[in-house]
């Protein structure tokens, strides 16, 4: 009950802090062919990627989510965002239940035990660029839950990617390298584990309504695996 009660005072203290009257909710979801995160593949089934978030000035916290339509695989995920002139930290909380009743500890949101949770919390230090030198990286680390190595030591998993965006007609791409240093949750060494490109596009639905539509060609030279995704947000 502590715990719970610990991340129910977490969410209650953000809103009060932000304040209501000033605050800017996203509500949408992103549907995908297949989940493919980081050049690590989560499944073949499509997977449905909804988005609830409460920000206002530099700070933002919500919680995203990707649900299996054909399987058991689910994610909940909890972040905090704070962004400063191009700059940005994340500290996110990464969840994967599996069933939608738990029957063991790592399966109960709840339990934050370092040997037996389920959780894995990350820390991110990010950059984004302006327009006219529109390139993002990231560098992201995990330090405290299920990203154990097999004696039970955390692995402190490293991920560090670099996107650069640009525009051909009425069709935004982006060119993205990922790298991991160390054996960890991304690769079994040092290396690049995730490279590819993704095309957006705004669909016309209707005179008054227009879906983005998205495409990823996705490659891991670590696992030699390429995917080929395609994705629609609402």
């Amino acid at each position: 009950m502590k715990k719970f009660t610990g991340v129910f005072f977490i969410l209650l203290s953000s809103i009060a802090v932000f304040g209501q009257d000033s605050l800017t909710t996203n509500i949408a979801a992103d549907i995908y062919s297949r989940y493919v995160w980081r050049g690590l593949d989560y499944g073949t089934s499509p997977s449905v990627q909804p988005t609830l978030s409460l920000s206002k000035k530099n700070f933002e916290i919500g919680y995203w989510g990707a649900i299996s339509t054909m399987g058991n695989y689910n994610e909940v995920d909890l972040y905090l965002k704070y962004t400063l002139k191009g700059l940005y930290i994340v500290a996110t909380d990464y969840f994967f239940p599996v069933n939608n009743i738990p029957s063991n500890k790592t399966e109960r949101y709840f339990n934050y035990e370092d040997k037996t949770t389920g959780h894995v919390y990350e820390g991110m230090l990010g950059w984004k660029g302006s327009e006219k030198f529109p390139l993002t990286v990231f560098i992201g680390t995990s330090f405290y839950g299920a990203d154990k190595d097999t004696t039970g030591d955390n692995r402190y998993s490293t991920y560090a990617e670099a996107n650069y965006t640009f525009k051909v007609k009425n069709t935004t791409l982006d060119v993205f390298m990922g790298f991991t240093p160390t054996e960890g949750l991304y690769g079994n060494d040092m290396g690049i584990v995730n490279i590819g490109i993704t095309g957006t596009k705004k669909i016309k639905i209707t005179n008054d309504f227009e879906v983005p539509a998205k495409v990823s060609l996705v490659m891991n030279p670590q696992t030699e695996g390429i995917h080929l995704a395609f994705g629609i947000t609402f």
